[in-house]
């Protein structure tokens, strides 16, 4: 008999992948404190499940002699943009990127990196599951530390005064050139 918790439900029945939080933007820091909560437990998945994805073999290209050419050890893993997995801030992020196919609006992502047909699927799912990390980690926002706000203005301030230092330094040499004693 399986445990009816709902947490149980949307975790393990569904999709394998913590559901991500509704959310189109990040632009409170609670929105942004539910994806940065959504994406650890992501990232602790490791990978995206093989049932999440279409999956498609072919023959590889290249070095393998006969192997290449007998066998499909080429994996292709297809998934559609709009999966419940996928959450609704990177999917435009995710259109820009080159692993999209705008004619299925889907993700298309391949391997032939072995001579072995598993260790293309798995490569192709991880590639899938880093594509989509990488871009939700890129649109949440992080928070700046008060040590790094002070080191930044002691930049911007430093290269103030190094500006104003070459401007006088500039302005001096014009001065000089303009004198009107030439006699």
């Amino acid at each position: 008999m399986r445990p009816t918790s709902l947490s149980w439900r949307l975790f393990h029945n569904s999709t394998g992948l913590p559901p991500p939080p509704s959310l189109t933007t990040l632009e409170t820091p609670q929105h942004a404190r539910e994806a940065r909560q959504w994406l650890s437990q992501f990232k602790a998945a490791a990978t995206v499940p093989r049932h999440l994805v279409e999956l498609t073999f072919s023959r590889s290209s290249g070095p393998g002699g006969q192997n290449v050419n007998r066998v499909a050890t080429k994996a292709t893993a297809r998934c559609r943009l709009d999966a419940s997995w996928i959450p609704l801030w990177t999917q435009e992020t995710l259109m820009r990127s080159p692993y999209y196919v705008k004619s299925s609006n889907s993700l298309l992502v391949t391997s032939s990196a072995s001579r072995s047909q598993a260790l293309n699927v798995d490569d192709t799912l991880l590639k899938l599951h880093r594509l989509v990390t990488e871009c939700a980690s890129k649109l949440i926002p992080t928070s700046t530390s008060e040590e790094q706000r002070q080191h930044v203005a002691s930049l911007r301030k430093e290269d103030a005064q190094r500006r104003m230092k070459q401007k006088g330094y500039r302005s001096q040499i014009k001065r000089s050139r303009s004198t009107k004693d030439w006699e």
